[in-house]
């Protein structure tokens, strides 16, 4: 029998329409990719286009086909939340029922300085902030005093940045793991995301050694369940930091969506063992949704329909490639943060019969146990299975 590779794609953020309960989260109005399109005065995303995307949102410049050339739908998220752990952890088969905890008003006072006594520097910011707004207002303070700049925003994240020449990379990731080590119980942020910047005032720049602290998974994930029945587990990208390192046999750390996809194209010819290769692309979250930035989305967005599309062509035949995401981020609303959206769904491969609709999961989970069936892994019992639904003779 030959051998599966399966190619999870995450476009980070890229959302198709608020879910019913949008309102509760203050998302009334999202839909990343119709309002991107719309911005822009509409996408050029052919591959994805042929695909289906359009049949599963209205996206100027992507309409519906007739014949697409995939299955597609879109999948709701269960969990109560719109960050990127919760995410990505509900793909592998945890639904949170209580999100992750947030600091509208910053971190307890009593917090802040129980971790500035233990990493001994000073503490500056502490209030929801844009990263490159933050590190513009206090980043000479910050290179004067060696105070670290600590911010947070809608989402559950404790971000601590830092100048390259005033403390290095390295020791930033230590003051992380402190961070992360201190946050527990009711403080249990998902991340912690270390935030190195460089250049002068004024005209300041974050860097590409971001790294994510994220908390433990509080359960096995699909990755530790493949993993223990052997199959090959491959994450790309800021997969390793979402799962804290676990359930992965190999991890590939990349800074961009460019690098990530190079990275994949480059597992799709040469590596054919059966594997799962999990793959993020964060530009489209980290550098155009949370700094509203329609224009940039959008060229990310047909950057990446290039990829995917040669990415397609190196499928075997059992091989398949799956794009979704994982939240949204409408650039496009006076928000910069993620948005509670239902996110797309096309798999594509040889076996898959084009044009099936496999219409709204009610899970992200539902993911999980396709790919469990798709492996012929037998025992996992979370979301519900879609693979008899992609198969030509279902």
């Amino acid at each position: 029998m030959a051998k599966k590779r399966v190619f999870l794609i995450v476009l980070d953020g890229a959302g198709v329409g608020e879910m019913p309960d949008a309102a509760r989260f203050g998302d009334e109005g999202s839909n990343t990719l119709a309002n991107t399109a719309r911005a822009v005065g509409g996408l050029n995303l052919p591959v994805m286009g042929g695909w289906g995307l359009g049949n599963i949102a209205g996206i100027m410049g992507v309409p519906p086909v007739e014949h697409p050339g995939a299955a597609f739908g879109r999948m709701a998220e269960a969990s109560m939340g719109k960050d990127t752990t919760t995410g990505h952890w509900e793909m592998m088969g945890i639904i949170m029922e209580k999100p992750f905890p947030v600091y509208p008003q910053g971190f307890p006072p009593e917090l802040i300085k129980r971790f500035s006594e233990a990493v001994n520097r000073g503490v500056l910011g502490n209030k929801p902030a844009s990263g490159t707004e933050i590190i513009e207002e206090l980043g000479p303070e910050h290179m004067r005093t060696g105070a670290l700049i600590v911010y947070t925003s809608a989402d559950s994240v404790f971000q601590i940045a830092a100048h390259e020449e005033i403390i290095p990379p390295e020791e930033l990731y230590e003051i992380c793991r402190t961070a992360r080590a201190m946050l527990v119980g009711e403080h249990m942020v998902a991340r912690v995301i270390a935030r190195p910047f460089t250049g002068k005032p004024g005209a300041f720049r974050r860097t590409e050694r971001r790294k994510d602290f994220s908390v433990t998974p509080p359960s096995e994930t699909l990755l530790d369940f493949l993993s223990g029945r052997g199959i090959k587990t491959v994450g790309v990208g800021k997969i390793k930091d979402i799962f804290a390192g676990r359930g992965l046999a190999e991890s590939y750390h990349t800074g961009n969506n460019r690098q990530t996809m190079e990275t994949v194209l480059r597992i799709a010819r040469e590596d054919h063992s059966e594997a799962l290769v999990f793959a993020n692309c964060v530009d489209f979250d980290s550098l155009y949704g949370h700094r509203n930035d329609p224009q940039g989305f959008a060229g990310a967005l047909e950057e990446a329909d290039r990829s995917l599309g040669e990415l397609a062509g190196l499928l075997g035949k059992e091989d398949l490639l799956i794009v979704t995401a994982d939240h949204g981020n409408d650039p496009t609303t006076p928000s910069t943060d993620h948005s509670r959206e239902y996110v797309p769904l096309l798999v594509v491969g040889e076996m898959v019969a084009k044009g099936r609709n496999l219409g709204t999961r009610e899970s992200f989970a539902d993911l999980s146990a396709t790919l469990a069936e798709v492996f012929s892994c037998d025992g996992w019992e979370k979301g519900k299975s879609f693979y008899a639904e992609l198969k030509k003779n279902p």
